[in-house]
């Protein structure tokens, strides 16, 4: 993995010289901080289970999805692996936020974020499109600061659709059958019955 690691130096760098302004470097670490711990999302998931009836549902989704995240991401793949970081490498590079303690590979930010899309569009949610933009920028965000190598990022992408998957199919065959939205009311039942 070092010598992939050296490789895909060159597309970070790449991103360095070409992308980087002075307006990039004020939003990407805005950006990245809100994929922190998967912070956005937890408040997006959280605001769908408390305001959005109907769809509650999907709000419990996000929040397995990144539970389920959170343990392969973070908990499992990034010890197992314990890849090193990009700027570990090359030193020269001026980082524009404080430097991540934990291993690099996947990207837990991508993980998080990418799991939570995929819950939001498996289940129609109405924002899906914009969360994906946020969660694609999220993503890049994270190749653009220095902090992960591509492949940590195409990582995440992986984990994350595979939670989020995971989530629906989890909350579909376990949960929705006992939650509170999808049980007939009294009249449904009463209909049922007089047929």
């Amino acid at each position: 993995m070092e010598s992939l690691s050296v490789a895909e130096l060159g597309i970070l760098n790449w991103i360095q010289v070409h992308c980087r302004s002075e307006f990039w470097d004020e939003v990407m670490p805005v950006l990245t901080s809100l994929g922190s711990g998967g912070l956005v999302w937890i408040i997006l998931a959280l605001a769908i289970l408390i305001f959005q009836k109907g769809k509650r549902s999907t709000g419990l989704q996000v929040l397995i999805a990144l539970l389920l995240s959170l343990l392969l991401c973070n908990l499992f793949l990034k010890n197992a692996i314990d890849r090193v970081r990009p700027f570990d490498i090359n030193q020269m590079v001026e980082l524009l936020v404080a430097e991540p303690q934990d291993a690099s590979f996947p990207s837990g930010h991508t993980s998080a974020s990418i799991a939570a899309a995929t819950v939001l569009l498996l289940n129609r949610w109405k924002g899906r499109w914009p969360a994906l933009v946020l969660a694609g920028g999220i993503s890049f965000s994270r190749m653009y600061l220095y902090l992960h190598f591509p492949t940590d990022v195409l990582g995440g992408v992986v984990t994350g659709a595979l939670c989020g998957c995971l989530a629906a199919a989890i909350f579909q065959k376990w949960i929705s059958p006992h939650w509170p939205e999808n049980r007939p009311t009294t009249k449904g039942q009463k209909k049922r019955t007089a047929t």
